[in-house]
């Protein structure tokens, strides 16, 4: 993986890291890697069992499942985190529109986090439970 950087500085923007502290940035700091990524590489696939919890710092990625695509997604969006929480095969691909500037946590660092961060830890659950919420919508 790449060098890290500063999340102070960088996700600082981000809503899901919007109510951490200094300390709990730091401690997502330590755990995480910048990756630059070239335009229609896959991040993801769907079925494949998850390594990692990923956060789009720049660029866009396009969302498809069974060969459908679902959503565009953009700088701030975070992805990976369902696989890694119930240890299930990816429901979705991911793919590079343009290239990407990531930061990626393994998943022994995702648990790390999730243990010591508890304001990301409520991000995370209401990402999960708006997402839940939209896939109902969607299926009504």
């Amino acid at each position: 993986m790449g060098k890290r950087i500063g999340l102070l500085d960088t996700f600082r923007g981000i809503p899901l890291f919007a109510s951490c502290t200094d300390d709990e940035l730091r401690e997502i700091d330590s755990v995480a890697d910048e990756v630059h990524v070239e335009a229609g590489r896959e991040l993801i696939r769907q079925g494949e069992l998850g390594r990692e919890f990923i956060v789009l710092v720049d660029g866009e990625v396009v969302v498809t499942r069974d060969g459908e695509e679902i959503v565009r997604l953009g700088a701030g969006a975070h992805f990976g985190e369902l696989a890694l929480l119930v240890d299930h095969p990816r429901n979705a691909t991911v793919t590079a529109l343009t290239p990407l500037t990531l930061q990626v946590i393994d998943r022994r660092g995702f648990s790390s986090i999730l243990d010591n961060s508890p304001h990301l830890t409520k991000n995370l659950l209401i990402s999960l439970a708006r997402r839940l919420s939209e896939l109902e919508t969607d299926r009504h």
